[in-house]
């Protein structure tokens, strides 16, 4: 069996789906995707056609290629990922950016942290402290190993959002919540519903009952001008604007779709 036909017959099995028929050999392989090209006609070994074999039963009953791998990219680096957390989406780099732009130093809680992603890319890109919170012990694990024992300035903090943390003593809140409606739960991706931690999906009827909490969290623990910036869902924009009522400079930024995405605003007092 060689590269070529093995990337066929897994993109035929996935029904058509060559990046992810790549993306499972190379994971076999252990070996980069580039490599295929330059070796089409290379024999596989027998333990690489298994390994093959096995992400593709995997895959094809709808387990999420990143969980297959165990791994998935965000902001340039390569995070760690298992079913304890979600898995990091390109959207959510809109949220680091936005808040990158906006603050470069001092003391922010990642509430909801799951992977670290958001936690560990904004301590890398900045001069920020950060404090990556999750109610999963399973997630701040995941998260810990993502960060590695050479990094000092992100510490991980297991809790119901921010309960532990004292009054106006941070810069900045930032969080990419769960704010799936449960009425939404049956016309989710399987791969997503069937796949990823309930936990960090759904947030009530509406999706919105850890915003009403997290809201008055951050208008807590913020000192007066500090930042809270958060991802939302599509169609929530105008009701969390309503949440912010006793916010200042409210802001909704949206993705590259053009969908409502992101939500900055700044603490009174």
């Amino acid at each position: 069996m060689t590269v070529k036909t093995a990337l066929e017959q897994g993109t035929q099995l996935l029904n058509g789906d060559r990046l992810n028929a790549e993306v499972l050999l190379a994971h076999a392989m252990r070996c980069d995707r580039t490599y295929f090209y330059a070796h089409p006609e290379q024999e596989l070994t027998q333990i690489h056609w298994i390994h093959y074999g096995r992400y593709l039963h995997e895959r094809k009953t709808g387990k999420p290629t990143q969980y297959i791998t165990g791994k998935q990219e965000f902001y340039g680096r390569e995070f760690k990922v298992t079913p304890a957390v979600l898995i990091p989406r390109p959207e959510t780099e809109l949220l680091v950016e936005a808040v990158l732009k906006r603050i470069q130093k001092g003391r922010v809680a990642d509430v909801g942290t799951g992977s670290g992603a958001i936690a560990i890319t904004l301590a890398r890109e900045s001069q920020l402290e950060v404090i990556a919170t999750d109610i999963s012990p399973a997630a701040l694990l995941v998260a810990k190993q993502n960060c590695g024992r050479d990094f000092s300035r992100v510490s991980f903090l297991q809790t119901d959002l921010l309960s532990p943390i004292a009054d106006h003593s941070l810069d900045t809140v930032v969080s990419n919540p769960p704010y799936v409606p449960e009425r939404d739960r049956e016309t989710l991706q399987p791969e997503v519903r069937d796949w990823e931690p309930h936990q960090a999906l759904f947030a009530g009827p509406e999706g919105l009952d850890v915003y009403r909490r997290l809201i008055l969290e951050a208008e807590r623990v913020l000192k007066p001008g500090g930042l809270l910036a958060m991802e939302i869902g599509q169609g929530q924009a105008e009701a969390i604007r309503a949440l912010l009522h006793n916010w200042k400079n409210v802001d909704i930024a949206p993705d590259l779709a053009g969908i409502p995405r992101v939500v900055l605003a700044r603490a009174v007092s």
